[in-house]
């Protein structure tokens, strides 16, 4: 493929992009009034989800374990149904374009933490150098831990077009640092509008998907969309 044409299929991907309806996302909330206190965010939701608490440290959770990735042999490989599969090492990472943002972080376990400051690079950065194919709807993660005695990944799932929400970034540095490890690093995925177990940490791979394929907690019971504003935490 000459590089004229991968310009021409970025461009159309993009015009996909801009004419997406988000809305339609989770047509199970459709109507339904967020839930949650304080004052509105900037998406225009309330600050704290419903059954959610505020703390101000980071507490640590993970499948028991974390695993050591050193930045010269760390990769991230992008494929599936994209026109353009490739893999960037970590100074490939570091030169695509990057972003830094605030956010919030609200864990499935109740609590959450105000107003992070990441830096990293955008998911729909990715997905422009990648540029998915018009039947691509879903992303697939997998992170460099696996469950404890087992070589099971853990992987998370994400509709595509939330993980192109603007503030979804695959992100290396925390509050000016760089990530720690035991929250992921060097780089993991956040995805603020949703439970945060859907950014996968120490992402090394990302798939997208023409049908939706249940992640490592999907399939043990956790919701499949993950929306805190709508204490949606668990499959029913």
């Amino acid at each position: 493929m000459s590089q004229d044409d991968l310009v021409e299929r970025r461009r159309k991907y993009i015009q996909r992009q801009i004419a997406l309806d988000k809305s339609a996302v989770n047509v199970a909330f459709t109507g339904r009034k967020p839930e949650g206190t304080g004052p509105k965010n900037r998406h225009g939701m309330p600050q704290l989800p419903v059954g959610q608490h505020e703390v101000k440290n980071w507490p640590v959770l993970d499948l028991g374990e974390q695993p050591e990735v050193p930045l010269p042999t760390w990769k991230l490989e992008i494929g599936g149904l994209v026109e353009n599969p490739f893999t960037v090492a970590w100074d490939q990472f570091l030169a695509l374009p990057q972003a830094e943002d605030v956010s919030d972080f609200h864990c499935v376990t109740t609590w959450s933490r105000y107003d992070n400051h990441w830096g990293g690079v955008r998911f729909a950065t990715i997905a422009e150098h990648a540029i998915p194919k018009p039947e691509a709807k879903f992303i697939l993660c997998t992170g460099s831990d696996f469950m404890p005695g087992s070589y099971i990944p853990y992987t998370v799932n994400v509709p595509l077009a939330r993980a192109l929400d603007a503030d979804v970034l695959l992100v290396h540095t925390w509050e000016g640092q760089p990530l720690p490890r035991e929250h992921g690093g060097p780089c993991r995925m956040i995805t603020p509008k949703l439970y945060a177990w859907k950014g996968a940490k120490w992402i090394r791979k990302i798939e997208f998907l023409a049908e939706d394929r249940k992640g490592f907690w999907e399939v043990r019971g956790y919701s499949n969309s993950a929306e805190p504003w709508f204490n949606d935490r668990y499959s029913s």
